[in-house]
């Protein structure tokens, strides 16, 4: 798409690049690479699974504490938080990375380089976002940059799986800010500013049960229930813009010692999710109404017990987006072209972004490393190749918004 940023952000931004503290904090970027590595490998050998985070919390605590960060402390949801003050008349910004990975306990990650890479589990989603914001103050405290709006750091719990950005969340329920930024994703060419909301949920049918033979037409059977939901929602056909998906990703009923049972009650987990609120919300009354009619059905085939059902939401991840062209998106647009990528916009995505956005907070997502990471699986790795873009990109936004003491204005009306 041909996208034109306005005059005042890239007229800010250039005012911002000339001058030489500035300049100062960008080449220390490019220096500490090694040493914002090197904590990235330490954080990510703390196993950290959502709902699991203390460990790393603590040591990434103890961090900004040693980067003289002030009032830093862990909240009662168990995110860890920083302030660097600014001298007043600015924006107070978050900038965050969650501290949870997909990893149960007892992965072990033991990170190893390889050429330009380091392969490890969680080495990338979300370990470098919690560095990149550690390289960032360096840099600021190197080049003695005073902003004019607070900065507010976050290591967020909760964010994967059914945590569902509950630490972020949490945290902006709890916090004021004017603007965030969240570190998170593969590429640091990638910009998201849009929220795909998510549900995930579980439904169970329940029945009387009994012997597969001897109670064969007396009762009705809660997974044949659970197998017609399946089938009726495997049809649904949805838009393809919006992005628009659903997915039954779990059945379980009975077992293997209760293998000639009809069994009393049979569960189904889905997940669906839209780059449109509206659409979301419709998608899941469909899938409500074939739960029902799935139970109907059942019972009115065999005209004995009914078949109830019941279902419980384990996330409720709201869609949302915001202009292309706010400052905040504009301003992530230059500084990527400045440091000469070509940006690239994600349409939708799954982030603490999008509690953000949910609260009418300009908010974007910044990636680091490669398009291609392999997050979520054993073979997760970081490509080094000029990872110290993604803190450069991640200090010129904060300065941005926040506005530089004696120098420049936050872009934020």
């Amino acid at each position: 798409m041909s996208y034109q940023v306005s005059a005042n952000i890239q007229e800010t931004l250039d005012k911002l690049l000339a001058l030489p503290q500035v300049q100062k904090a960008l080449e220390f970027a490019q220096q500490d690479a090694d040493q914002t590595l090197e904590n990235q490998i330490e954080l990510c050998k703390i196993e950290a699974p959502t709902f699991h985070e203390e460990k790393k919390a603590a040591r990434y605590a103890e961090m900004y504490k040693e980067l003289g960060l002030e009032n830093v402390h862990i909240d009662r949801h168990g995110n860890v938080e920083g302030l660097r003050p600014g001298k007043g008349g600015g924006k107070k910004v978050l900038m965050e990375g969650h501290m949870d990975t997909v990893f149960p306990i007892g992965t072990n990650p033991q990170p190893r380089k390889e050429g330009t890479r380091v392969y490890a589990p969680g080495i990338v989603d979300d370990t470098r976002g919690m560095v990149v914001p550690l390289s960032v103050i360096r840099a600021l405290d190197a080049a003695g940059i005073q902003t004019k709006g607070d900065l507010v750091f976050v290591g967020t719990v909760e964010e994967e799986g059914i945590g569902s950005f509950g630490g972020m969340l949490k945290w902006l329920d709890d916090n004021q800010v004017d603007a965030s930024i969240s570190i998170d994703g593969p590429s640091a060419e990638g910009i998201t500013y849009e929220a795909t909301g998510h549900m995930t949920c579980e439904a169970t049918f329940h029945g009387i049960g009994g012997h597969a033979h001897g109670a064969f037409g007396k009762v009705a059977n809660p997974l044949n229930a659970a197998a017609r939901a399946v089938a009726k929602i495997a049809e649904f056909q949805v838009p393809t813009d919006p992005k628009t998906s659903f997915c039954v990703s779990n059945f379980h009923a009975g077992n293997d010692a209760g293998i000639h049972a009809i069994v009393p009650e049979a569960t189904i987990k889905f997940n669906l999710r839209s780059d449109s609120q509206e659409v979301l919300e419709e998608l899941y009354q469909r899938i409500l109404n074939a739960l029902q009619e799935a139970c109907d059905e059942e019972t009115a085939r065999w005209g004995k017990d009914t078949i109830t059902v019941t279902h419980k939401r384990y996330c409720n991840v709201p869609a949302g987006t915001q202009d292309v062209h706010s400052p905040i998106v504009e301003a992530t647009y230059a500084i990527s072209s400045y440091l000469g990528y070509e940006p690239i916009f994600f349409h939708g995505g799954s982030t603490n972004c999008n509690m953000a956005i949910g609260k009418n907070i300009p908010a974007v997502c910044l990636g680091m490393g490669s398009l291609d990471c392999g997050a979520h699986t054993l073979q997760e790795f970081f490509e080094t190749t000029d990872a110290h873009k993604g803190v450069q990109q991640a200090l010129l936004l904060a300065l941005l918004l926040a506005g530089v003491d004696g120098a420049t204005d936050s872009i934020l009306a």
